[in-house]
Protein backbone atom coordinates (compact mmCIF):
# COMPACT_ATOMS: atom_id res chain seq x y z
CA UNK A 1 0.00 0.00 0.00
CA UNK A 2 1.27 3.43 -0.97
CA UNK A 3 0.42 6.14 1.56
CA UNK A 4 -0.71 9.12 -0.50
CA UNK A 5 -2.41 11.09 2.28
CA UNK A 6 -2.59 10.76 6.06
CA UNK A 7 -4.32 13.53 7.95
CA UNK A 8 -5.38 14.09 11.52
CA UNK A 9 -9.18 14.18 11.87
CA UNK A 10 -9.97 14.65 15.56
CA UNK A 11 -9.35 13.62 19.16
CA UNK A 12 -12.25 12.21 21.13
CA UNK A 13 -12.80 11.87 24.86
CA UNK A 14 -15.70 9.44 24.35
CA UNK A 15 -16.21 6.73 21.77
CA UNK A 16 -19.53 8.32 20.84
CA UNK A 17 -17.63 11.43 19.73
CA UNK A 18 -15.51 9.54 17.19
CA UNK A 19 -15.96 10.27 13.46
CA UNK A 20 -18.93 8.71 11.68
CA UNK A 21 -18.27 4.95 11.41
CA UNK A 22 -18.59 4.90 7.63
CA UNK A 23 -15.12 3.59 6.71
CA UNK A 24 -12.98 0.62 7.75
CA UNK A 25 -11.03 1.40 10.91
CA UNK A 26 -7.79 -0.07 12.26
CA UNK A 27 -6.79 0.76 15.81
CA UNK A 28 -3.38 0.59 17.49
CA UNK A 29 -3.00 0.01 21.21
CA UNK A 30 -0.32 -1.13 23.61
CA UNK A 31 1.24 -0.68 26.99
CA UNK A 32 2.50 2.83 27.70
CA UNK A 33 5.91 3.51 26.13
CA UNK A 34 5.61 0.59 23.68
CA UNK A 35 6.54 2.83 20.74
CA UNK A 36 3.04 3.15 19.29
CA UNK A 37 3.28 6.70 17.98
CA UNK A 38 6.71 6.06 16.45
CA UNK A 39 5.40 3.01 14.60
CA UNK A 40 2.35 4.88 13.31
CA UNK A 41 4.60 7.68 12.03
CA UNK A 42 6.91 5.17 10.35
CA UNK A 43 3.98 3.44 8.64
CA UNK A 44 2.57 6.73 7.41
CA UNK A 45 5.97 8.15 6.33
CA UNK A 46 5.21 11.16 8.47
CA UNK A 47 7.57 12.24 11.22
CA UNK A 48 5.03 14.10 13.35
CA UNK A 49 1.61 12.65 12.50
CA UNK A 50 1.17 10.91 15.85
CA UNK A 51 2.73 12.83 18.72
CA UNK A 52 5.62 11.03 20.40
CA UNK A 53 6.79 11.64 23.92
CA UNK A 54 9.29 10.31 26.42
CA UNK A 55 6.52 10.43 29.01
CA UNK A 56 4.46 7.22 29.23
CA UNK A 57 0.71 7.74 29.00
CA UNK A 58 0.96 10.80 26.73
CA UNK A 59 -1.94 9.66 24.52
CA UNK A 60 -5.05 10.26 26.61
CA UNK A 61 -7.69 10.55 23.90
CA UNK A 62 -8.86 8.51 20.92
CA UNK A 63 -7.01 10.02 17.96
CA UNK A 64 -8.32 9.45 14.44
CA UNK A 65 -6.36 9.82 11.21
CA UNK A 66 -7.79 9.48 7.70
CA UNK A 67 -5.52 7.54 5.36
CA UNK A 68 -5.78 7.73 1.57
CA UNK A 69 -9.29 9.12 2.06
CA UNK A 70 -10.54 5.54 2.44
CA UNK A 71 -9.84 4.23 5.95
CA UNK A 72 -9.25 5.36 9.51
CA UNK A 73 -6.17 4.71 11.60
CA UNK A 74 -6.89 5.10 15.30
CA UNK A 75 -4.30 5.80 17.99
CA UNK A 76 -5.67 4.62 21.34
CA UNK A 77 -4.46 5.50 24.86
CA UNK A 78 -1.94 3.06 26.27
CA UNK A 79 -2.93 0.59 28.94
CA UNK A 80 -0.92 -0.15 32.04
CA UNK A 81 1.67 2.13 33.57
CA UNK A 82 1.16 5.84 33.22
CA UNK A 83 2.01 8.68 35.59
CA UNK A 84 -1.60 9.55 36.25
CA UNK A 85 -3.98 9.04 39.16
CA UNK A 86 -5.90 5.79 39.59
CA UNK A 87 -9.17 7.51 38.79
CA UNK A 88 -7.82 8.86 35.49
CA UNK A 89 -6.36 5.46 34.69
CA UNK A 90 -9.79 3.92 35.22
CA UNK A 91 -11.24 6.53 32.88
CA UNK A 92 -8.66 5.48 30.26
CA UNK A 93 -9.63 1.83 30.69
CA UNK A 94 -13.33 2.64 30.36
CA UNK A 95 -12.66 4.76 27.27
CA UNK A 96 -10.62 2.00 25.64
CA UNK A 97 -13.07 -0.79 26.51
CA UNK A 98 -16.12 1.11 25.32
CA UNK A 99 -14.41 2.06 22.07
CA UNK A 100 -13.26 -1.48 21.28
CA UNK A 101 -16.59 -3.11 22.10
CA UNK A 102 -18.86 -0.51 20.51
CA UNK A 103 -17.04 0.86 17.47
CA UNK A 104 -18.86 -1.08 14.74
CA UNK A 105 -16.45 -0.21 11.92
CA UNK A 106 -13.39 -1.43 13.83
CA UNK A 107 -12.00 -4.07 11.48
CA UNK A 108 -8.85 -4.99 13.39
CA UNK A 109 -7.04 -4.07 16.59
CA UNK A 110 -3.26 -4.11 16.45
CA UNK A 111 -1.97 -4.94 19.94
CA UNK A 112 1.59 -3.66 20.31
CA UNK A 113 4.02 -5.57 22.53
CA UNK A 114 7.60 -4.53 23.36
CA UNK A 115 9.87 -7.23 21.93
CA UNK A 116 12.66 -6.34 24.37
CA UNK A 117 10.89 -7.94 27.31
CA UNK A 118 9.85 -11.37 28.46
CA UNK A 119 6.08 -12.00 28.43
CA UNK A 120 4.37 -9.35 30.53
CA UNK A 121 1.24 -10.25 32.50
CA UNK A 122 -0.56 -7.06 31.50
CA UNK A 123 -0.06 -7.81 27.78
CA UNK A 124 -1.13 -11.43 28.14
CA UNK A 125 -4.23 -10.40 30.09
CA UNK A 126 -5.21 -7.79 27.49
CA UNK A 127 -4.73 -10.28 24.65
CA UNK A 128 -6.83 -12.80 26.56
CA UNK A 129 -9.57 -10.20 27.03
CA UNK A 130 -9.58 -9.49 23.30
CA UNK A 131 -10.06 -13.15 22.57
CA UNK A 132 -12.80 -13.62 25.13
CA UNK A 133 -14.56 -10.50 23.84
CA UNK A 134 -14.46 -11.66 20.22
CA UNK A 135 -12.32 -8.73 19.11
CA UNK A 136 -10.42 -9.31 15.84
CA UNK A 137 -6.80 -8.46 16.52
CA UNK A 138 -3.17 -8.96 15.56
CA UNK A 139 -0.04 -8.86 17.71
CA UNK A 140 2.69 -6.41 16.74
CA UNK A 141 6.09 -6.74 18.39
CA UNK A 142 7.86 -3.37 18.48
CA UNK A 143 11.46 -2.14 18.87
CA UNK A 144 12.97 -5.24 17.27
CA UNK A 145 16.11 -3.25 16.44
CA UNK A 146 16.89 -2.64 20.12
CA UNK A 147 18.07 -6.20 20.82
CA UNK A 148 20.16 -8.76 18.98
CA UNK A 149 17.98 -10.79 16.58
CA UNK A 150 18.31 -14.01 18.56
CA UNK A 151 17.13 -12.25 21.72
CA UNK A 152 14.08 -10.87 19.92
CA UNK A 153 13.25 -14.30 18.52
CA UNK A 154 13.59 -15.84 21.99
CA UNK A 155 11.20 -13.31 23.56
CA UNK A 156 8.63 -13.76 20.81
CA UNK A 157 8.80 -17.54 21.13
CA UNK A 158 8.30 -17.18 24.89
CA UNK A 159 5.16 -15.13 24.20
CA UNK A 160 3.89 -17.77 21.80
CA UNK A 161 4.50 -20.47 24.39
CA UNK A 162 2.51 -18.54 26.99
CA UNK A 163 -0.33 -17.83 24.56
CA UNK A 164 -0.53 -21.45 23.42
CA UNK A 165 -1.47 -22.38 26.99
CA UNK A 166 -4.93 -20.97 26.29
CA UNK A 167 -4.98 -20.51 22.48
CA UNK A 168 -5.02 -23.30 19.91
CA UNK A 169 -4.34 -20.91 17.04
CA UNK A 170 -2.60 -17.58 17.35
CA UNK A 171 -3.56 -14.39 15.50
CA UNK A 172 -1.35 -12.74 12.91
CA UNK A 173 2.01 -11.69 14.37
CA UNK A 174 4.20 -8.87 13.05
CA UNK A 175 7.73 -7.96 14.11
CA UNK A 176 8.52 -4.29 13.65
CA UNK A 177 11.09 -1.55 14.08
CA UNK A 178 9.91 2.03 13.69
CA UNK A 179 13.48 3.25 13.30
CA UNK A 180 14.22 0.86 10.42
CA UNK A 181 10.59 0.71 9.20
CA UNK A 182 10.66 -3.08 9.46
CA UNK A 183 7.25 -4.73 9.41
CA UNK A 184 5.44 -1.58 8.26
CA UNK A 185 4.89 -2.85 4.72
CA UNK A 186 3.50 -6.15 6.04
CA UNK A 187 0.95 -4.40 8.25
CA UNK A 188 -0.10 -2.07 5.44
CA UNK A 189 -0.40 -5.04 3.07
CA UNK A 190 -2.74 -6.74 5.55
CA UNK A 191 -4.85 -3.57 5.74
CA UNK A 192 -4.96 -3.24 1.95
CA UNK A 193 -5.97 -6.89 1.47
CA UNK A 194 -8.66 -6.57 4.13
CA UNK A 195 -10.03 -3.37 2.61
CA UNK A 196 -10.18 -5.01 -0.82
CA UNK A 197 -12.06 -7.95 0.68
CA UNK A 198 -14.59 -5.57 2.28
CA UNK A 199 -15.10 -3.74 -1.01
CA UNK A 200 -15.43 -6.94 -3.04
CA UNK A 201 -18.01 -8.25 -0.61
CA UNK A 202 -19.90 -4.94 -0.47
CA UNK A 203 -19.40 -4.59 3.29
CA UNK A 204 -20.58 -1.21 4.56
CA UNK A 205 -20.67 0.31 8.03
CA UNK A 206 -23.38 2.94 7.60
CA UNK A 207 -26.54 2.79 9.67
Amino acid sequence: MVIKTATFVKSSGKWQECPEPNMPEYAFIGRSNVGKSSLINAMMNHKDLAKTSGTPGKTQLINHFLVNETWYLTDLPGYGYAKVSKSIRKDFEKLITNYILNRKNLVNLFVLVDSRHKPQTIDLEFIQWCGESGVPFSIVFTKADKLKPNAVIKNIEDYKTELHKTWADLPEIYVTSAEKKEGCAEILSFIQTTNEFLINNSVTFDE
